[in-house]
């Protein structure tokens, strides 16, 4: 069975393809179109469709639209209510509810021999709860969605027995976390529906001393709900203008609202928790994205175990809108890998380098040239198999460098045009890192914070963050030998087995997906070292 499961509605538009239960392709239209985040999440865009990730997605496995058994959309329009009846201030609502209904005939148009027949609606929050609980390691967990909407509501909170879902509770809008955390966004002039881990970054520099008044706005509830309503920002802080400058008072306000989510969460894990007896706790959702709360939920929800979807955001219900068809009629087997977007052969990489007249190096070991660069301090793109799904580069388009520099996360911000308060995240072997970071391990997918230990923190200062965390990721050898290899070559020439790892991309792009990205970021920022697959580009060579 062959189901194509697509994102479209709000942002984010992605697509995934589950093949006999397999998950065998996923990707956001960000990294084909080049506009971040595909498009912005508002009504007059609701139209658009991911058409190029969809037509990869079935490219990828010698399929054609008229192939397909099932289409599955992450939005159910006939469970919505006009934004009047929701509590919401939303004028063109409607436009996106006429566009969610005729979704059918607008993707038969973008993949032409598709039966708009085939296209099943799936709820958006049994989408992003699918995306988690149906295709984790684990078929028995509970699963917590949480964001800014879906079509009533901004939570789902279930379990899932032999990956079937039970819906146990679900709040209404317009109550809602993910809502909460995109007006504080945007009234600390970031981008909503975009900036909102950068609010998590500010938060770390302040003091939560706005806490007590936004508890009346925010909190959870009994019976496994909370209340979230709109926060009169301006009472508390005057909004910060666009690239303007923070202070105290901005980096407060984020503390106090980060308190604020990470208690409601917790709450509502915790009741969860008692509601279902079960170990295991899956996370989907924007609201998922947020690490800092993930390793409070792991640290004090109860759940000995916590496994939060990769493409957490509206990107990962294309994932989950399949698997939930999908389910249905095939034993679903677990996500492989993030990894499951686009990649080039070692021949099709060549040909690239030779079309773009680029002077290139074949080395006996990429990974050691690698590593030699960057004990030498300098700065590593590194561009290796698929490209991953989800707003996390995990060693297959990174941009890397030696940890051991405090003025490296100056230099790396710079390099990408972000703002300084930001951190850049430690990668690290997966039989290393509980010597060096206390959290849940491992972490593949970068999606919690770890305390570094003491006596490390001097040792790798451009990966530790103000309050002396860091966001790791742990590579296990087996599935990641290329990087693992990588990162013992650091290790033998300085000692430190943790090697910085941030997205190769700079600030307001999407990150990069096919090697001419790769090239023409290479070519606009001051990067050493490009790793094509086995080839190497050096900055002083292509640019002699």
């Amino acid at each position: 069975m062959h189901v194509l499961g697509i994102n479209a509605l709000f942002h984010d538009p992605a697509a995934a393809l589950i093949t006999d239960g397999k998950v065998v392709a996923a990707a956001e239209e960000e990294r084909f179109s080049r506009r971040k985040h595909g498009k912005r999440p508002v009504p007059f865009s609701a139209w658009e469709l991911p058409e190029q990730s969809a037509r990869w997605c079935l490219a990828q496995t010698g399929l054609t639209p008229s192939d397909l058994d099932a289409v599955a959309y992450s939005y159910d329009p006939a469970l919505a209510r006009t934004a009047e009846r929701l509590g919401l201030h939303d004028p063109w609502d409607h436009l996106r509810q006429e566009y969610a209904r005729q979704a059918p005939q607008f993707l038969a148009e973008a993949l032409p021999g598709l039966d708009p027949a085939k296209v099943r609606f799936v709820p958006h929050h049994v989408a992003h709860a699918a995306s988690a609980g149906a295709v984790s390691p684990y078929p028995d967990c509970a699963v917590l969605v949480l964001d800014g909407r879906g079509e009533c509501g901004s939570h789902l909170a279930g379990r899932y027995t032999g990956r079937e879902l039970t819906v146990l509770g679900a709040q209404e809008l317009p109550d809602s976390l993910g809502l909460f955390y995109e007006d504080l966004t945007q009234h600390l002039g970031f981008l909503r529906s975009s900036d909102e881990f950068k609010v998590m970054a500010l938060a770390s520099h302040g003091t939560p001393r706005f806490a007590g008044r936004l508890r009346e706005y925010v909190h959870a509830e009994d019976g496994g709900g909370f209340r979230a309503r709109p926060v009169p920002w301006a009472e508390f802080v005057p909004p910060r203008p666009a690239h303007g400058a923070w202070d105290q008072d901005h980096a407060d306000l984020a503390a106090s609202a980060q308190l604020c989510l990470e208690e409601a969460m917790l709450a509502l894990a915790r009741w969860l928790r008692e509601r279902t007896g079960e170990d295991v706790l899956t996370l989907a959702g924007g609201v998922a994205l947020n690490c800092v709360a993930n390793t409070r939920l792991w640290r004090e929800s109860g759940f000995a175990h916590v496994w939060v979807q990769p493409a957490a955001g509206d990107a990962g219900t294309a994932l989950g809108a399949a698997a939930h068809v999908a389910g249905q009629k095939d034993t679903l087997e677990p996500m492989p890998t993030a990894a499951l977007g686009r990649g080039w052969n070692d021949a099709e990489l060549r040909e690239w380098l030779e079309r773009a007249a680029v002077p290139y190096e074949e080395p006996a070991d990429i990974a050691e040239t690698a590593a030699e660069a960057l004990a030498a301090d300098g700065i590593v793109a590194w561009f290796q198999g698929r490209s991953e799904y989800g707003p996390r580069a995990l060693g297959h388009r990174s941009l890397l460098a030696h940890p051991g520099r405090a003025a490296n996360l100056e230099r790396l911000n710079a390099v990408k045009g972000r703002e300084e308060f930001r951190p850049v995240a430690p990668m690290v072997l997966a039989e290393r890192a509980a010597e060096i970071f206390d959290g849940p391990l491992p972490s593949p997918h970068m999606l919690f914070v770890h305390d570094v230990a003491p006596d490390w923190r001097a040792r790798i200062p451009a990966v530790v963050h103000v309050d002396g965390t860091a966001r790791i990721q742990t590579v296990d050898r087996a599935q990641e030998p290329l990087v693992a290899r990588m990162i013992e070559g650091f290790e033998r020439r300085t000692g430190l087995p943790v090697v910085v790892n941030t997205s190769l991309n700079t600030a307001g792009r999407p990150m990069v997906d096919d090697p001419r990205d790769a090239l023409e970021c290479f070519g606009s920022a001051p990067v050493d070292l490009l790793v094509l697959g086995p080839f190497a580009i050096r900055r002083g060579k292509a640019f002699a």
